[in-house]
Parts: structure tokens; sequence; C-alpha cells
């Protein structure tokens, strides 16, 4: 007997008609290209004192570098996230690959601040497509039952991806040079278009796709929008700080070595990645029993309190407290990333969720430009990480009030459809 939909189901409009195989085949594509994007992004902050020593770089350039990437990132969320509902989201994540995987070949060739700055400006163009793009492709193919799950994956994907950065350009840096994991982490990146370039979607979700949803005015009316909003730049504070930073931290000021800094570097980020992939089934699982406002804000209280901590540890502590906490921090962030953008994709719907996680990841990676500058700048005064660790743990507490409070209630929002337009069917997906 097939048990009666939730009423986040009832409310949601149904993913196309999908084979479970091809379905779950493209959520495996989506998280790979965010997998690519995070290696890539997170490539310069691996080699940075490598970059640093042969150029001459000082710890303020070095965060005004990391910081570059989301200057044009945060800035283009927006409107990628109208193109991507205009024209086409599948398209938008291909040309966004592209770009974002020259960039990164091209560092390898770089030989100044300059070029380096420029570069790291056109990887943030590149990659601005990601998460609003993923984003609108999950809404369309992956029914709300499944969206933690969904995101659990591609989580587990794009958390992935700063591990395998560490590690692997850290032992291709030790044995060839810093330049040439640039050129292998870009060419590696440009295989991903082969399988894209064979993936069709429905003729029902390509329609979908680019109909317009609600106006950008009653989004922004919205207060869950900004608490969506506040919260990922809360959560994103923390994780831009340490994957920009924490490469540097462990070996300028803890003593480890290059091959030290790498280890220790990746494995943190597989423990991320792996909390991610747990948390979204877990989520899922007590989202279908009707508990996904409790679920999804329970995480983020845990995630967020318990980050406090873990940065006045590492901050204060010895080093073998500083690597255990780093450790748990990577836990606890980790449970709250599926969360970071399936909240949004309930809320939102189909019809607006790239523009929604544009404007959210427009706010939220603000975070990117502020967290790695202001770093180097303190850094560059005090001639050491404490403050930077204690301002980390003051914005975590912001994250408290976007996600529980600003969010009065997880379900779907019944946006008002313009005048003239027929509303669409809307099919009832019940609970597997």
């Amino acid at each position: 007997m097939t048990p009666s939909p939730t009423a986040a189901e009832a409310l949601a409009p149904a993913a196309p008609a999908l084979s479970a195989r091809a379905r779950w085949t493209i959520v495996g594509l989506l998280a790979t290209a965010l997998f690519i994007n995070y290696v890539d992004r997170g490539a310069v902050p691996t080699a940075a004192h490598l970059i640093q020593d042969e150029i001459g770089l000082s710890p303020r350039q070095l965060g005004l570098l990391f910081s570059a990437f989301f200057w044009s990132y945060s800035l283009l969320q927006i409107p990628v996230g109208w193109v991507a509902e205009r024209y086409g989201a599948q398209r938008v994540l291909a040309a966004g690959l592209a770009i974002w995987a020259c960039a990164t070949m091209l560092v390898g060739l770089a030989h100044s601040f300059a070029a380096l700055l420029a570069l790291r400006l056109l990887l943030g163009i590149g990659e601005s497509a990601g998460f609003p793009s993923v984003s609108k492709l999950l809404t369309l193919v992956v029914p709300v039952r499944d969206l933690g799950t969904a995101n659990g994956i591609v989580a587990f994907a794009y958390l992935s991806g700063p591990a395998v950065g560490a590690y692997c350009g850290g032992l291709i840096m030790v044995e060839f040079g810093w330049r040439a994991a640039f050129w292998v982490f870009g060419a590696a990146s440009l295989l991903w278009l082969l399988p894209w370039s064979q993936v069709r979607l429905p003729r029902s979700a390509v329609a979908q796709s680019t109909t317009g949803g609600p106006p950008l005015r009653a989004l922004l009316r919205q207060p869950s929008l900004w608490g969506t909003s506040l919260g990922l730049f809360s959560t994103n504070y923390g994780f831009y700080f340490m994957l920009t930073w924490l490469p540097y931290y462990v070996v300028r000021e803890r003593g480890f070595s290059t091959g030290e800094m790498a280890s220790l570097a990746g494995s943190s980020y597989v423990v991320n990645a792996l909390s991610a992939l747990l948390a979204g089934v877990c989520v899922d699982r007590l989202a279908r029993a009707g508990h996904a406002n409790l679920a999804y804000k329970a995480v983020m209280v845990v995630a967020h309190a318990g980050t406090v901590a873990c940065m006045l540890c590492i901050a204060l502590g010895s080093q073998p407290w500083a690597v255990g906490a780093i450790f748990l921090y990577q836990v606890l962030t980790g449970i709250s990333s599926p969360g970071a953008f399936a909240m949004s994709q309930i809320l939102a719907g189909p019809t607006a969720s790239a523009r929604w996680v544009g404007i959210q990841n427009c706010c939220g990676n603000f975070a990117g430009v502020i967290a790695p500058a202001l770093t180097g700048l303190l850094v560059e005064r005090s001639q050491h990480f404490t403050g930077a660790f204690v301002v980390a743990a003051a914005v975590s507490v912001l994250g408290l009030i976007g996600w529980v409070w600003m969010v009065p209630r997880l379900a779907p929002l019944p946006w008002a459809l313009p005048a003239g337009r027929p509303p669409r069917e809307r099919v009832v997906h019940s609970a597997a």
C-alpha cells in the first residue's frame, strides 16, 4: 500500500518523468561538476606558500588573491541565476565550466601578482554558474522527498574537492612544482563536458526550465530568502576562512611540512564530505516522517554552535587540541551542507530555485570576499592567527539567526503567478 504524500510533497511541483537510473546519473554528473569546481578554486590556497616564495607576495597580497575569486563570483550569482532560468541551466553550467577550467590552466603560466589576480577574477566568473545551475536542475529532476539525499551527494562531491585538491595537488607540487598542478587540474576539468553533452532532459523539464516563475519583487519580499542568505554568509565565512588559509596556517604557524599539510588538509576534507553524505540521507528520513522543519533546523543549530567552540579551540589550544578541533569543525560543516541548499530548493521550488540560490549565493559568498582579505590583514598586523579565529567564531553566531529565526517554517512557498499565466498541472509524488 502506498503511503499518503507528505505536506511538502503535496505542495511541491513534481520532478519530470525520469527513470531512477537517469535521475541519479544526472545527480552524479552535477555532483562531479561541483567537485571539479572546488578542486579548481582550492588550488591557489594549496600552493600559496610556494607561490609566495617564488613571486614574493606578502600575506596581504595572498589575502587579496584568495578574496579576488569571490569578487566576481559573488556579484555574478544573481544575473547567472536569471540567465539559467531564462536560457537553460544545462547550457549555462557547461559554459561556466569551460571558462573556469581554462582559467585554472592559465594560472600555471602566471609570473606576477597582477596576472594571478586577473585569473582569480576569471575563475570566479566561470564558477558563478555552478550552484544556481545545479540547484535549478536538481529541482527539475529530483522529487522533494529525495532532495536531502541528492544534496548530500552533491555536498559530498564538492566537499571532496578540497581534499583531492590539497592531497593530489600537494603531491604534484612536491614532485613537479606548483605550476604543473594547475595544468593537470584545468585539463582534467574539461573532460566533464564529454558526458554532459550526452545528457538529454525530458521535454517537460526543458519547458519548465525556461518558464518564468514569480517576479523578482516577490522573491525579495520573502523573509526566508534573507534568512537563508544570512545563514549561508555565516556558514561560508568559516568555511572559506578555513579553505583558503588552513594550508598556510598549519605550515607557517603550526610548523607542518608541505607533505604533512597536504595529508592533514586532505583527510579533514574527506571527513567533511562523508559527514555531508550521511547527513543528507538521515535528514531525508526524518523529512519523510513529517519532521523536515525540525530536522534541517536542528542540524544548523548544532553546526553553528559547535563551530564557535571549534574556532576558539584552534586559536587557543595546544597542537593536538587544535588538530582535533579542525576535524570536528569539518564534521559540523559537513552535516550543515545539504540543508544549505535543500532548504532553499524546498522553499523556492523549480520555478524560482535558480534565482533564489543566485541571490542567496551572492549574499553568502561575500563572506569569501571578506574572510580571506580580513584574515590576511589581521595576520600581517599581528603575525599570528588568533584574532582571525575569534572573528570566525563570532560570525558563526549569525547563522543561528538566519537559518532558525528568519526561516519561520520550512515548506514550499505558494508563489502567485503573474496575471495571464495559466497554472501548471501539479503531480503529487507519494513517498517510496
